[in-house]
């Protein structure tokens, strides 16, 4: 008869998994609180106790590290000197190990749990069992997951065992998942006591695989870490095709500018394509919102991204209908306004709770061989962190305006210069490799609409080449970092053609 070690948290399909090991003649061993639900359910088990002869003690800290436990699993089926040594001991054979950890995760992500209760969700005997028996998968099957349940029976019943190969697999499995147990736990108590973390080690589950990555010759998966919050990963997609790689990358960058505005007593809209924002606007409602951000650039917006800040209404899916997109996020959507967007069958429509948090507090970017890890860029400077840098003066309207345009900017990839005109943009620059070739594209997209307008940089402005440019258009006020030893030249050039400009003192490059 072959023996199964059963201790779980997680209860799911572990009858019927049971009833059918004992059909297959597997004698159960079990724990505590998994044995009670067992023998409730009328399957019959051994104690650990009576295994190990010996009573579970602190409180359960110590009940299945023994020998007769762990040289049950380690013990190798087909070396002599191991068996011998078994005999020896009294060590009987465990062939089956069927466990899943104490619920650290979930119990880290309910917040504020007191630290001791976090403490005693920290799994030891159970990762130590599920090491031992996938260390000797040769021999031992190891099951963790219950969406295993039923490929582990089925083999049982057709060859008497599970085979070598699901064994591996399984045992991969272990490992991958208190590697994963372990970042959390590592990663909670260097974070509490501000500790340096000279080892990044990293947990994501996987959300899905993907068609493919940024090209059709690319693989690509989707994760998700521990905690999510305001991101993609916690949304509910309500119609279309599975998100692809591009569209994840683009859906994001919607998110992190609507998080911008989120504040904002009018809605915010924005329309992304290549992971650049091709308009942002606000308006009174949804409709405007959208309409004013069609209007910023009626050609980029073609199979690009569209997301706001409000709830989608029939008037407002109509104007998305009219053209290709790929994806409209929203913060909800009206009944009939969901049933226009899902006549269009291939249209991701995807809705988001605005008012959740960002979890995580990182970027993490692959390079090759290695990460790089920054802060995320969260920082939110307002009107009163601005100076006023020029004779020429900026009204409190103007303020208001260089805020959004300012908010806007920091979203775009550098070189990047963004115009703006009653609360939404009318020409961005983005991705340049200088300063006035950004500045020119947006400018130009901007064309007569420029007169009187708003216009950020993400960051300083190294010579007064910029500011020229800018009053060539009838720019009105500009809003940048300062920091540049040539202020003065730019300040002076600001003075010279009546142009106000506000220095924020803090810099928003977007590689």
């Amino acid at each position: 008869m072959k023996r199964a070690l059963i201790s779980v948290s997680n209860k799911k399909g572990l009858v019927e998994f049971a009833k059918g090991l004992i059909e297959n003649n597997y004698e159960i061993i079990s724990t505590g609180g998994t044995a009670k639900y067992l023998e409730e359910n009328n399957i019959k088990t051994t104690a650990i106790e009576n295994v190990t002869g010996f009573k579970e003690i602190m409180d359960g800290r110590v009940k299945t590290l023994h020998p007769k436990i762990h040289g049950g699993l380690l013990g190798l089926r087909d070396k002599e000197s191991h068996l011998e040594q078994m005999r020896e001991n009294e060590i009987e054979k465990i062939d089956m190990v069927v466990v899943n950890l104490y619920p650290f995760e979930e119990v880290l992500n309910r917040g504020g749990v007191p630290h001791g209760e976090l403490i005693e969700n920290i799994d030891i005997g159970g990762p130590s069992m599920v090491r031992s028996g996938a260390k000797n998968y040769k021999f031992v099957t190891v099951v963790m997951d219950p969406e295993n349940y039923g490929e582990v029976l089925e083999e049982i019943k057709i060859y008497g065992d599970t085979t070598l190969e699901t064994r591996e697999k399984l045992a991969g499995k272990v490992f991958l998942e208190t590697a994963y147990y372990d970042s959390l736990i590592g990663n909670y108590l260097i974070e509490k006591s501000k500790g340096d973390r000279e080892k990044l080690v990293l947990g994501y589950k996987k959300v899905q695989d993907l068609r493919y990555g940024e090209n059709p010759h690319q693989g690509g998966s989707f994760y998700k870490n521990s905690s999510v919050g305001y991101s993609l990963a916690n949304g509910k997609q309500l119609n279309g095709k599975e998100l692809s790689y591009n569209n994840i990358q683009d859906g994001n960058i919607v998110l992190e500018i609507l998080k911008e505005f989120a504040q904002e007593e009018k809605i915010a809209c924005v329309g992304v394509k290549h992971m650049n924002p091709c308009a942002i606007a606000l308006g009174e409602n949804t409709r405007e919102a959208w309409e004013r951000t069609y209007e910023g650039d009626k050609i980029s917006i073609f199979g690009g991204i569209v997301g706001t800040t409000g709830i989608v209404d029939e008037e407002t899916a109509k104007k998305l209908v009219e053209i290709f997109l790929e994806i409209v996020i929203a913060k909800g959507y009206t009944e009939k306004a969901l049933e226009i967007l899902k006549s269009k069958k291939n249209l991701r429509v995807l809705e988001i709770d605005m008012d959740e948090v960002v979890k995580n507090k990182e970027r993490i970017v692959s390079v090759l061989d290695g990460v790089l890890v920054q802060d995320l860029d969260i920082t939110n400077e307002t009107i009163k962190d601005y100076k006023l840098v020029t004779e020429t003066e900026a009204t409190e309207e103007d303020m208001k305006q260089l805020e959004f345009a300012w908010k806007a900017v920091k979203h775009i990839k550098s070189n990047g210069i963004v115009i703006c005109k009653d609360y939404r943009t009318i020409g961005i620059g983005a991705g340049q490799m200088n300063r006035v070739g950004a500045a020119k594209l947006a400018l130009d997209q901007g064309e007569e609409l420029c007169k009187g307008a708003y216009m950020a940089s993400d960051a300083f402005f190294p010579m007064d080449d910029t500011v020229e440019l800018a009053a060539q258009y009838g720019i009105k006020s500009i809003i940048q970092p300062g920091g540049s030893i040539k202020d003065q030249m730019s300040i002076d050039k600001c003075n010279e053609n009546r142009i106000s400009m506000v220095f924020t003192g803090v810099r928003h490059f977007k590689h």
